[in-house]
């Protein structure tokens, strides 16, 4: 289906859980954030439906997210539902990986795709200060099994972190060296926890290629732009959500596992889900599309709209 600017809207980002084992710094404060009850999260068959409707709209990618989406028990049971969804191609999953390593020989069984792994730093003190309680050990013994379960062309997203991690581009990027993945570099949003830190946090992208001068463009892959270097079999990305806009490519809706339509990322308009079927959810699902926003009007000033933070949207 097509939003009132033309764009084919043909994805769907599904939050399972607002939940999360890691408090990332700029996710959560370290205390933790109140977290929904479990009578307020939709169920699995609530959830397969409004995929079914939305497979109806045209949608043919949908994105399992959380918080952290394997904290969500039966996860794979919930996989294997959504990839039987008749229309729907491709299931994937975006993760710390920190929870992967029992399950990812069963999620593959169960029809996930493929795999987004948030993976900030490759140094194990400064992982467990970035993310708080969670380790770099248990995120690298998930991505051994992914990898030994057959999940390939993986993707790993780095948050740029301004005074925090930038030292580690090289090291990130390289792991696209010797193996076919993709390494992609996000602007830090300026939203939810992080909506009043300072402006030093808040790095441009273009450092990845002042750091990294053998890139070379590759044209656009999604949200991304793409970049490769000789005799690497992977590739970068770069995702700059603060200091470029891509809102006229933009192919996605996202549902929270509270279940509100958010037809953008950053604006506070939600439209309720739950508790409505057959034409009714088709319809709702087709309001929020059609009422898909031009853009967005974040930058180093103007911190998001959205009145929820990431773990409660879905990253």
């Amino acid at each position: 289906m097509r939003d009132d600017l033309g764009r084919n809207i043909r994805y769907l980002r599904l939050s399972v859980t607002d939940r999360c084992n890691c408090r990332c710094l700029y996710c959560m404060p370290a205390q933790g954030v109140p977290m929904l009850c479990h009578k307020d999260i939709l169920s699995f068959e609530e959830m397969r439906m409004i995929v079914e409707a939305a497979a109806q709209l045209g949608v043919k990618k949908v994105r399992l997210t959380g918080g952290e989406p394997l904290v969500r028990r039966g996860i794979v049971d919930l996989t294997r539902m959504i990839s039987a969804v008749d229309g729907i191609e491709e299931v994937v999953m975006t993760t710390n990986a920190t929870l992967l390593a029992p399950l990812a020989k069963d999620l593959k069984e169960a029809g996930l795709s493929r795999l987004n792994i948030s993976l900030d730093t490759l140094d194990p003190k400064r992982y467990a200060r970035l993310s708080r309680t969670g380790t770099l050990a248990d995120a690298l013994a998930g991505i051994a099994a992914a990898r030994e379960a057959g999940f390939t062309h993986t993707k790993f997203n780095a948050v740029l972190l301004g005074g925090l991690n930038e030292d580690e581009i090289r090291p990130l990027a390289e792991m696209a060296k010797n193996e076919p993945v993709d390494v992609r570099f996000i602007e830090l949003m300026r939203m939810g926890e992080c909506s009043r830190w300072p402006t030093e946090r808040f790095v441009s992208a273009d450092c990845v290629l002042d750091v990294l001068p053998e890139l070379i463009p590759l044209g656009s892959g999604g949200v991304a732009e793409l970049f490769g270097a000789p005799g690497w079999q992977g590739k970068v990305g770069l995702i700059r959500p603060m200091t470029h806009t891509f809102c006229s490519s933009c192919d996605r809706i996202r549902v929270t596992a509270d279940g509100m339509l958010k037809p953008c990322l950053h604006s506070a308009h939600e439209i309720a889900l739950r508790g409505l079927s057959g034409e009714e959810l088709l319809s709702a699902l087709s309001k929020g599309i059609a009422q898909k926003p031009k853009g967005h009007a974040i930058d180093l000033t103007h911190a998001s709209k959205s009145l929820r933070a990431m773990n409660e949207i879905g990253g």
